[in-house]
């Protein structure tokens, strides 16, 4: 089998939503892990129904897969990046990021997406972590029980300095919840330290929704273009290859927007000169 890889759109933040996605496709990816955002298929639009089906038309058209990423940093609050959350102390918080969770799995719907990928958020000092694992609890059953109905995985991303940040508590959380896939981004576990990117991929092969790569410095939650920190990416493609991992592998370089038409095509050159022959 061959690799499949994706690039996320967070890394391209700058452009057009459909001039990324065309960068991309012109730059050899076989799909794209779409961020939601106020410019990339703002899911509060009034008419997001018809932009989510002109942005599948044109997926369809390149033959690009999907992924849909839901860490867009103001788009629910502008003044407070991330918030709210499903840890949020206000209820009418946590509903808006659970009914924002709904809509992106509504819009993967349209687009046959492999996965909406989405994290816990930060614990705030007001709250207790029990209340914080209740909440968490009560919202994943809504937001997996709309995703059954649906037809699309919604995959939970163990994410540095959340309530949930290694793969290990997500395995906790996934024993109450069997339907609730892995969003395994290989660089944080290089940020945790809880377990090897590829020894990840092999355990929980059977659960991963989908898999992020990218670089990173051991301890240093900071995403890095290829070559720049500790990963050892041949390992996680032997990894994906040898359990047949047949999703995307997404690239996501949130901080590489202001030479994402670099970023884009060096990413997938690197990546092929890597992948199992």
């Amino acid at each position: 089998m061959t690799l499949r890889f994706a690039y996320n759109t967070n890394g391209a933040a700058n452009h057009r939503l459909d001039d990324a996605i065309r960068l991309i496709a012109d730059s050899g990816y076989d799909g794209v892990a779409i961020t939601l955002d106020h410019h990339h298929c703002d899911p509060f639009a009034a008419n997001w129904q018809g932009e989510a089906e002109r942005v599948g038309r044109l997926l369809d058209d390149l033959q690009l897969g999907a992924i849909i990423e839901t860490g867009a940093r103001f788009l629910l609050d502008p003044r407070d990046k991330h918030e709210p959350t499903l840890l949020s102390p206000d209820a009418e918080g946590r509903g808006r990021r659970i009914a924002f969770l709904k809509r992106a799995l509504d819009i993967a719907a349209i687009w046959d997406a492999e996965a909406v990928s989405f994290w816990t958020g930060v614990l705030k000092e007001q709250v207790s972590k029990e209340q914080a694992f209740d909440w968490l609890h009560e919202a994943l059953s809504e937001v997996l029980d709309h995703a059954e109905d649906v037809g699309v995985d919604a995959a939970f991303e163990p994410e540095p300095g959340m309530l949930v940040e290694t793969c290990g508590e997500w395995e906790a959380v996934q024993a109450r919840h069997p339907r609730l896939k892995l969003a395994l981004d290989t660089g944080h576990c290089i940020v945790s330290q809880d377990i090897d990117p590829a020894d990840a991929v092999r355990q929980y092969s059977e659960h991963l929704g989908t898999v992020a790569i990218e670089d990173m410095k051991t301890g240093v939650h900071v995403h890095l273009p290829f070559g720049e920190g500790d990963m050892d990416v041949r390992s996680v493609l032997h990894a994906l290859e040898e359990v047949g991992f047949d999703r995307l592998v997404s690239v996501e370089l949130s901080r590489e927007s202001p030479r994402a038409h670099q970023a884009v095509p060096e990413s997938i050159a690197f990546l092929k000169e890597l992948v199992p022959a």
